[in-house]
């Protein structure tokens, strides 16, 4: 069987690396230009059309990239989409065919041997298939044959924590209902899902201090705000869309602070490709205010930020701190206050990196504009003191009393488009009491009620023996997750592995004992069932529900809705001794929003208002002024800063995308918007820190992480010189998520701590050997 290699590679000489310099806006007419490079190059001209013409439009089918919503009202007939929503839909709709021929031409050790990006370009997959125990071969099954291989293995498992059902964030409400069902009533809360490992540190911080773990604001709140503090986040490559509300919001007065290790062409200036005064004329500029970060140092700048806030209202009170609304709303303001004040100032602005001069401009930006957004990604959630990152940029909110009221409020921008979604569902290893409870009346069953395991414990338990069997719902788990290798290891040392998917990728390649891959419809396909054409529905970042409907043929008369492989499994698995007619409800999708709207808060006539143009929002306690904390008030918290200690030979390094990828799809060689071309196997780090190694831009090297246990290395990458704090580093994951350990996550949430990895850099073997 195949391993995971962290050497399978190309050779780096075949690498030809082109450097340009950082693109100065995002968008215009190079974004239409690779939108419809992509399109043409993968789908026929009827897709084409059916596709781009129904992306995200009311009635058409919700974009399988990010979570950024639709507007409520007007959308452009040009197309409601971005570049990498053009790329998402090419990847989804492509020509290209994974069939048995396919499996039976290529082993899995070649394809072991393969990058992500020759993987996933290899096409749709168009048949069930099984990989027996000891072959290096997938071969043709029937659906039956493979419902009844996992009903096997279930039913011989000696407890129902002895298998794990992951959940990726592109499955539908309906899907994700139905599978949390059936896992629960089979017996386990083993229920995790890519929340774990990207946006879960936001739902801990959110819930304590909020009362949800949702964003408060809406789209609307954009167009009124004075002020958008946008933190970690790369909204060009990762959420491109919403740089058509920050052009609004900018048109609209508002003013817009940047913080972030890298500067990014997203948030200097946009040309709206669908505006052709943009194309032809001069860009929109956003960011009118960058604050250059050092690596997990936000709570540092928060703090430095805070301390001359509070200096301005102890000169002038009441200018600046809420009183009414922290009396009225908030609880622990004077500890948080009292804590702030044992903190010296210039320390923080040491730690983080930033200057008095510019901390002293965000402050002047935020004391005079009250209504502020605050918008974050994994750049603040994937640390060890995560939670802490994001509770203190909420007490900077709560201080000027910027929750539950328009303008004002908390954004964490997600990143797969219902991954919100699915957590709403009930995809969670921690369900709440009142969720299990609800099960319970409505399904006349016991929901197990021990906590489950999360992505890590699930790693571990597969490592150790104590789960056997892994059931992915989309995803490509194995790039997607931490320390690799471990991680592999953990796979195949499970009897059964499933993977429900549209692509292959690298999760099939490094399987357990015996596999299975089960192919399902995309979002972009036309569903059939016994009651006719189905739609799904989605949930979006801002907590809008709306349906989806595929406009193009599958790909294959193989592929299944994921509602109806969760249906057909559960079936097999329980029957309907637990009173539940699985196969009856997915003849129509209707009956499954039935069962959702009698279990779950906030979708009364779910199937009514589902069809709705545009959906409808869900409650959100915290966008009325309503927390529903313990306290019953929104509450101000005591944070730390980070507490990696560097010596002087080690950097941190962050893991980031290219602007040719969304998680792990890669859609292409470039990182367009940064001047990186043809490659991925690339270091950013800052020209002095070059110098202070002794190397030279362009010198290849090893990423090498070390902790008491082992040990681990990301081989041939090459030092490129680029804007970026000393002592820190970005490289593009999934190739460096070899490099997280499998202990080292954040504190409270255990969300991977992939944004800052203790590494040393170390000449590569192949540079060694070239300069004998």
């Amino acid at each position: 069987m195949p391993v995971f290699k962290r050497y399978a590679v190309p050779p780096p000489e075949v690498e030809k690396i082109s450097l340009k310099s950082m693109k100065s806006y995002a968008a215009g007419w190079p974004a239409v230009y690779h939108s419809l490079e992509h399109a043409v190059g993968q789908m026929s001209l009827g897709n084409c059309v059916k596709t781009l013409f129904s992306i995200n439009q009311m009635g058409g089918f919700d974009c399988p990239g990010c979570a950024w919503p639709d507007p409520d009202d007007h959308r452009s007939k040009i197309g409601e989409y971005c570049e990498n929503g053009v790329k998402a839909i090419a990847e989804e709709a492509t020509e290209a065919r994974v069939t048995p021929a396919f499996f039976s031409k290529y082993s899995l050790s070649e394809m072991s041997e393969w990058t992500d990006y020759k993987i996933g370009k290899s096409g749709r997959i168009t048949h069930p298939m099984y990989l027996p125990p000891g072959s290096d071969h997938y071969c043709e099954i029937s659906w039956n044959e493979a419902y009844s291989i996992i009903g096997k293995h279930l039913k011989s498992l000696s407890s129902p924590d002895e298998a794990t059902f992951y959940t990726s964030g592109r499955t539908s409400n309906e899907a994700a209902f139905l599978y949390q069902l059936f896992v629960r009533m089979y017996g386990t809360n083993n229920l995790p899902d890519c929340s774990n490992m990207c946006h879960e540190s936001s739902g801990v911080a959110l819930n304590y201090t909020t009362g949800i773990g949702k964003g408060s604001v809406t789209l609307e709140d954009f167009y009124i705000t004075d002020l958008i503090v946008i933190v970690g986040q790369n909204p060009g490559t990762n959420h491109p869309r919403m740089l058509s509300a920050l052009q609004k919001a900018k048109k609209n007065g508002a003013k817009i602070i940047s913080i972030n290790p890298l500067p990014e062409a997203g948030l200097t200036a946009f040309k709206n490709p669908q505006h052709v005064a943009d194309l032809l004329g001069s860009a929109t500029s956003l960011c009118d205010l960058f604050l250059q970060v050092k690596v997990n140092s936000d709570v540092a700048l928060f703090k430095a930020i805070l301390i001359q806030l509070l200096k301005k209202e102890q000169n002038n009170p009441r200018s600046i701190v809420d009183q009414d609304f922290i009396t009225a709303s908030t609880d622990g303001y004077e500890e948080f206050k009292k804590d702030l004040e044992a903190y010296n100032y210039l320390e923080q602005l040491d730690l983080c990196g930033i200057t008095h001069n510019q901390v002293m401009e965000a402050v002047e930006l935020i004391a005079a504009r009250p209504k502020m957004i605050a918008c974050w990604a994994m750049g603040l959630t994937q640390h060890k003191n995560a939670v802490d990152n994001i509770q203190e940029l909420v007490n900077l909110l709560l201080i000027r009393g910027a929750i539950g009221k328009p303008g004002a409020g908390t954004c964490p921008v997600r990143g797969h488009s219902n991954v919100q979604g699915d957590r709403t569902m009930g995809i969670y290893e921690k369900p709440s009491q009142g969720f299990l409870d609800s099960l319970a009346k409505v399904f006349h069953f016991t929901p197990p009620q021990v906590h489950g395991f999360d992505t890590i414990e699930s790693i571990e338990a597969m490592h150790s023996g104590k789960v056997k069997v892994f059931i992915g719902m989309g995803g490509n788990f194995l790039s997607a997750t931490p320390d690799t290798e471990f991680t592999a290891e953990a796979l195949q040392n499970c009897n059964l592995t499933v993977q429900i998917s549209t692509k292959l990728n690298r999760s099939h390649i490094i399987a357990g004992k015996e596999a299975l891959i089960l192919p399902a419809l995309g979002r972009t396909e036309i569903d059939i069932q016994e009651a006719g054409p189905q739609f799904v529905s989605v949930e979006n970042s801002m907590g809008i529900v709306s349906s989806s409907r595929g406009r193009i043929e599958p790909a294959s008369q193989y592929c299944m809705s994921e509602p109806a492989i969760v249906a057909h499994l559960a079936n097999e698995v329980i029957g309907t001794e637990k009173g539940i007619d699985w196969l009856n409800l997915i003849k129509d999708y209707d009956k499954i929003r039935e069962l959702i709207e009698a279990s779950i808060p906030g979708f009364q006539d779910y199937n009514k208002r589902v069809r709705n143009d545009g959906g409808f929002y869900l409650p959100n306690g915290a966008r009325e002024g309503q927390y529903k904390t313990t306290t019953g008030k929104a509450r101000f918290t005591i944070n730390k800063n980070s507490t990696i200690k560097v010596k002087d030979d080690e950097f941190i390094l962050m893991t980031i995308r290219t602007h040719d990828q969304f998680n792990t799809t890669i859609y292409g060689m470039d990182d367009r918007y940064r001047g990186i071309l043809n490659a991925r196997r690339v270091v950013l780090i800052n020209g002095q820190d070059i110098q202070k190694l002794g190397m030279q831009e362009g010198d290849w090297v090893d990423i090498v992480q070390k902790d008491d246990q082992k040990t681990r290395v990301a081989s041939y990458f090459k030092l490129v010189a680029y804007s970026i704090p000393q002592g820190s580093l970005g490289a593009y994951f999934p190739e460096t998520n070899v490099l997280v350990p499998i202990n080292s996550f954040a504190d409270k949430s255990q969300t991977p701590t992939s944004k800052s990895i203790v590494v040393k850099l170390k000449p590569t073997s192949f540079q060694i050997q070239a300069k004998k």
